[in-house]
């Protein structure tokens, strides 16, 4: 079932593009019609476009990656900021720092530079300080949330982008392609959908079309946060138990043949089967050869002694 239908795309102005003089021939498969010098997006491919992407994001998030969204423009920053937040997501509103990808080690150092600094405000070493010392960390450290705040629990890589408008988020779009990190965007009549993955054809300079399709995918990125709660959760029960409870759990029950009163034990997986020790037979004693049969001694015959004449 599509999240989405033609109808509320319609009421939100997405189908609305650039000016026909402003296209890019690359956008042509995703544009239904020209009406007054403005192109129109074709809101049945967009639906498509968009389930795809819901599904994407759904996957990432139940597999407990990170997203990073990117929007920098007035109208998508405050909207973008919000929505990323309701889902625990990272995100990137102020100006896009260079070689945050490419160059990521540095930009966690300066991450952990911040971190340094409100640990000193808590320890009270920031106090010990010069009050010009005091006020340039202060400086640095509003500096260092305004443009990395939003980012400071991103420990790693993030597995996907989602952009709002490539043409002003370029910088973003490059890093991102150069190391293989999936992007989706919402793509406009006037921008180069090429090196995007998961292109969504949009209105990305109306601030009702940014807001709904993020509501979508926002939406989506929470289905697969709770299920892998859920999943966690089916798998705590088992682990809260002794290890004498999961080996008595995992034994196998007695089973019985059909037609036969003794019960039958299976050997547990990880055991050998033990099998009765059978009798040792005594060896037995060795047996003669058969002699072949002698021939009987024949009777030789009687002479008869004559007597012997004088």
């Amino acid at each position: 079932m599509p999240r989405t239908n033609f109808e509320e795309l319609l009421d939100a102005g997405v189908h609305f593009g650039h000016l026909k003089r402003k296209w890019n021939p690359k956008m042509a498969p995703y544009i239904f019609m020209e009406k007054n010098g403005i192109h129109i997006i074709d809101l049945h491919k967009t639906v498509v476009k968009i389930d795809e992407a819901a599904n994407i994001m759904k996957q990432l998030a139940y597999s407990g990656r990170k997203i990073l969204f990117v929007a920098t423009k007035k109208q998508a920053k405050d909207i973008v900021a919000e929505a990323a937040s309701s889902v625990a997501m990272p995100y990137v509103t102020e100006r896009w720092p260079g070689g945050m990808l490419t160059n990521f080690p540095t930009i966690r150092k300066a991450v952990k530079k911040m971190n340094t600094i409100d640990k000193m405000m808590t320890d009270g070493t920031f106090e010990t300080l010069a009050k010009r010392e005091r006020l340039q960390i202060t400086r640095q450290r509003a500096k260092l949330e305004k443009n990395l705040g939003s980012i400071a629990d991103l420990n790693r890589l993030p597995a996907a982008l989602f952009v709002v408008d490539v043409q002003k988020e370029m910088n973003a779009v490059k890093e991102a392609v150069r190391l293989s990190i999936p992007v989706i965007a919402m793509v406009d009549t006037c921008c180069d959908p090429t090196p995007i993955d998961f292109v969504i054809p949009a209105n990305d300079d109306a601030a009702k079309s940014i807001s709904l399709i993020l509501n979508l995918l926002c939406t989506a990125v929470a289905e697969g946060t709770n299920e892998r709660k859920l999943e966690k959760e089916k798998e705590t029960p088992d682990m809260a138990l002794s290890p004498s409870d999961r080996d008595d759990a995992s034994m196998p029950k007695r089973r019985t043949r059909k037609g036969s009163g003794k019960p039958q034990v299976t050997a547990h997986p990880e055991e050998e089967p033990i099998s009765p020790k059978e009798p040792q037979e005594e060896p037995a004693a060795p047996v003669a050869e058969p002699q072949p049969p002698q021939a009987e001694p024949q009777a030789q015959p009687q002479v008869e002694a004559q007597p012997l004449n004088d």
